[in-house]
């Protein structure tokens, strides 16, 4: 793991600095840094995805304890950094590449990689990393929802976004995010991160939060995608009410050829006049599991 003068030595051989746009804050804290590792209870069977590696500091601990490390960056020149790095870490593999290939679809590359190393390692796929703010809530709800499906995740994110993980229903903070994890696991505030443990200093505090999967939980959702589709077409108008979400104009892509919302609303006693924020995950769970091209789990 990497001082924060090491960090800034390794930035100025390559001639790089800090890339504000790519929510580049290095985490400088090495207690810290260890605190998210050891939260994770990484094992020599398990395979960590790590999302944002910059100059690999966090990488080389988490390739200390876990049997094969995928580490993503997206700034070719720290990809370079962090490969010069770990030149020697066998079970490390460094991709430069957009872990998302869009909003709301991961990169094919990175699920390919994913799969390849996966047979090799028999203990959980886990996501370890200091996340770059721009895209932490999209790639966590991706890989929740997704083929990826992580067994944990244990993430240094903005405070911000570490509210809507744990967020309640009729919360400001609740939304998709928020129903996507309790959904499908739990989640747990471990620690709230000050500004100066990362270097450049961000302007807002962040926090280190772990989220474990419950297979019994998601084992209630009959189809992931159907239910996802439905999560993202109410909370998408969280203003309007349920009834209004329903309607064909507002509904996209296969929701727009269920024509019996109100039967299952009523199925589901779902009152047609409240909004969507005030329903909870089973809420949602009951109403994806209700329509009609709803088939069995995949």
């Amino acid at each position: 793991m990497q001082t924060k003068r090491q960090i800034q030595q390794l930035l100025a051989s390559s001639g790089a600095t800090p890339n504000k746009k790519l929510g580049q804050n290095f985490l400088i804290d090495l207690n810290l840094m260890r605190l998210l590792i050891d939260s994770a209870g990484i094992t020599p069977d398990d395979l960590v995805l790590e999302v944002g590696c910059g100059t690999g500091s966090l990488t080389q601990g988490l390739a200390e304890r876990a049997g094969r490390v995928i580490a993503v960056e997206l700034d070719r020149a720290l990809a370079q950094i962090a490969r010069a790095q770990l030149a020697k870490t066998a079970n490390v593999e460094i991709i430069n590449a957009d872990i998302l290939e869009t909003k709301n679809t991961i990169s094919p590359a990175i699920t390919e990689a994913l799969a390849s190393v996966r047979p090799n390692c028999s203990g959980r796929t886990l996501l370890v990393a200091n996340l770059p703010y721009s895209i932490a809530s999209p790639l966590m709800s991706n890989l929740v929802m997704g083929g990826v499906a992580p067994d944990a995740m244990h993430v240094t994110v903005q405070k911000e976004v570490a509210e809507r993980m744990t967020a309640k229903p009729g919360g400001g903070d609740y939304g998709t995010l928020s129903i996507f994890l309790a959904a499908t696991g739990d989640v747990k505030r471990i620690r709230t991160l000050k500004p100066s443990v990362f270097w450049p200093r961000p302007q807002v505090d962040s926090a280190i939060v772990a989220y474990l999967r419950d297979k019994t939980k998601s084992q209630r959702i009959r189809n992931m995608t159907a239910f996802s589709e439905i999560v993202r077409l109410f909370m998408g108008h969280r203003r309007k009410t349920i009834s209004a979400c329903t309607r064909h104009r507002r509904a996209a892509g296969r929701l727009a050829a269920v024509d019996n919302w109100p039967e299952i609303l009523d199925k589901c006693s779902i009152d047609p006049a409240s909004r969507p924020d005030q329903l909870a995950p089973e809420d949602y769970i009951a109403i994806a599991n209700s329509c009609d091209f709803v088939g069995p789990t995949g």
